[in-house]
């Protein structure tokens, strides 16, 4: 799967390096952003009783 990505990905070693970089970020973004706090809301340790 990665290999196939990095083929797909233009340009040189570095710009293919940097391309890969910058869609980590974009997915941690995502996830951290929209799916963790949406996921959040359904984790059972939220419902805190002491």
């Amino acid at each position: 799967m990665y290999a196939a990505l990095w083929r797909a990905l233009p340009g040189p070693t570095w710009m293919k390096a940097l391309e890969a970089l910058a869609l980590l970020a974009a997915v941690l973004w995502l996830l951290f952003t929209i799916v963790f706090p949406a996921v959040a809301v359904h984790l059972p340790w939220m419902d805190v009783a002491v």
